[in-house]
């Protein structure tokens, strides 16, 4: 009776997935800066939790953790399919976060248009100078195709929906790898989740004209808090709810995101 009474608790509070008061929200890196500052504020606010966002394990690595009952949370940048909507995983929208072009921090090119965005990742234009710039090869960084932010451009520009990347660009697996990689190399092109602090390392395209924090730039990722339907502890609830109040939206609004007001927990 006592190890059945306890496996029901384990099984309840997911044991060994965190330390007594403290909230583990793994998943993607999109708006890691930003969810760090929501998770810090929460904090502040209430001292007997200590809410953690670790380095990024991808959108696919937050689903596994909430459907092997290893954390109460995760972060996602990828909607839920309908298998796991089936079986009790639920999402809700807190901040779209702006997926950037960002070149070589020695390129001075202010704007491209979508279609010279495809252009250029498709191999297509090869040198700079072709669009305006210096007489430099352009040297393209991509991510992997199962990458949020590759996703949300094939489903946000129509230029970059069948778009087929050059074999002469280099595939990156983290946001992290491709901010080094484009760092590295005169010349280099990359997209990611915006931030503020890629402006002091990079330099950030306009896209048609709009800057990512325009309200009307062409490519957004929606960032998403899943959790198992029945699972949702308290402090679960608490941090959920925080993430769409108006201080959130203040944190997000800082942080380059734009706070998504659709409907929260049901």
């Amino acid at each position: 009776m006592h190890i059945r009474v306890a496996f029901a608790f384990c099984v309840l509070f997911v044991c060994g997935s965190a330390s007594a008061g403290e909230l583990v929200i793994p998943g993607t890196g999109d708006g890691l800066e930003m969810l760090r500052h929501l998770g810090s504020a929460y904090s502040e606010k209430n001292p007997g939790t200590n809410v953690v966002v670790p380095a990024s394990t991808g959108s696919g690595g937050g689903k596994i953790s909430v459907a092997q009952d290893r954390t109460i949370l995760a972060r996602i940048a990828v909607p839920l399919t309908t298998s796991e909507e089936a079986v009790g995983i639920v999402a809700v929208p807190i901040v779209r976060v702006p997926t950037a072009f960002f070149t070589h921090p020695s390129l001075r090119i202010d704007n491209l248009t979508s279609q010279q965005t495809a252009e250029i990742f498709a191999g297509k234009i090869r040198s700079w100078n072709a669009i305006g710039g210096p007489d430099v090869r352009i040297r393209v960084v991509r991510r992997e195709d199962a990458d949020s932010t590759l996703l949300v451009l094939r489903a946000t520009i129509p230029e970059w929906k069948d778009l087929v990347f050059t074999d002469r660009s280099k595939t990156t697996v983290t946001t992290q790898e491709a901010f080094e990689t484009v760092a590295q190399f005169e010349g280099a092109i990359g997209f990611g989740p915006y931030s503020p602090a890629i402006e002091q390392q990079f330099n950030v395209l306009k896209v048609d004209g709009k800057y990512p924090t325009n309200i009307e730039y062409p490519s957004f990722t929606t960032i998403r808090l899943i959790f198992k339907r029945g699972h949702l502890t308290q402090e679960a609830e608490a941090f959920v709810k925080f993430a769409r109040s108006t201080e959130a939206e203040q944190i997000f609004t800082r942080y380059g995101g734009v706070p998504e007001r659709s409907p929260g927990i049901q």
